[in-house]
Order: structure tokens, then sequence, then C-alpha cells
């Protein structure tokens, strides 16, 4: 069985979309041609994601994200576990990235997964990150 290409979206990817942002046109190619299996989002983003919509005044829109990408599609939602916390805290260190990006690259390994991201800060990692674009022109 051939191995298919997971990518963990990273907050800003869905950010883009959500709130009609800078890439939100290219995040909608991804979102439209990446068959859902194939993609992941961590508790943290979703968290992220819900509070910063809450600022907004926009919980309709949380509701409807949500129905959208778990209930009606077949997004991961991957959590690291509390036994992990040392992973992250040792990503940090090895690293020098801050809480939320050191815990999206634990949980992108937790999901076999590549991180997707317009944050430069993955690219002195060991699991880098790939661009939107990236993925549109060598996968779809």
């Amino acid at each position: 069985m051939a191995y298919t290409m997971r990518y963990l979206l990273d907050t800003n990817i869905w950010l883009e979309r959500l709130l009609d942002q800078e890439h939100s046109e290219e995040v909608g190619q991804l979102l439209a041609a990446l068959p859902s299996d194939r993609m992941a989002m961590s508790d943290f983003t979703l968290h992220s994601i819900g509070v910063i919509l809450g600022r907004l005044g926009s919980a309709d829109v949380l509701v409807s994200f949500v129905k959208d990408i778990f209930i009606n599609g077949a997004i991961s939602l991957v959590t690291v576990p509390p036994v992990l916390m040392d992973n992250v805290a040792s990503v940090m260190k090895r690293f020098g990235l801050d809480f939320d990006d050191a815990y999206q690259y634990v949980a992108a390994e937790q999901a076999d997964a590549h991180i997707v991201s317009y944050d430069k800060d993955f690219d002195g990692t060991d699991r880098k990150r790939v661009l939107p674009a990236d993925i549109l022109a060598n996968e779809v």
C-alpha cells in the first residue's frame, strides 16, 4: 500500500481563510483540492481559533467551521497528551520555538504529518514547513 502524505495545518492557515486575509484564496484552493482525510488540526489550533472568533463576536462562524471540517469533513483532530509535554519543552529548547509552535511540531510528529504554515519559525526545525502553494504545485 502506498504512503499518503498527511498535513497538519497550522493556526495561521485556517485564520487566513476564516478572516479573509492576504492568502485566503490560496488556502481556499488548498482546502478544495486536498482530501480532508489527508489534513489534520491540533486541538491547540481549534482552541486558538475559538478564542479569536469569540473575541470577534463570531461564535456562529466557529460552529459552522467545526461542522464543516469535523462533522461533515474527515479532518483529524490531534491532541498532544500530557505525557508528551516533555517533548514539547525539548522542542522549545532545541529550536528556540515558543509553546504554540513547539506544540504544533509535536502534534505533527504524532500525526506523522508535514506542517503547513506561513510561520517562518518552522524553517529552523528538522520538520521544516510546507506552504500551501508548494502542495498545490506538487501534489494536486
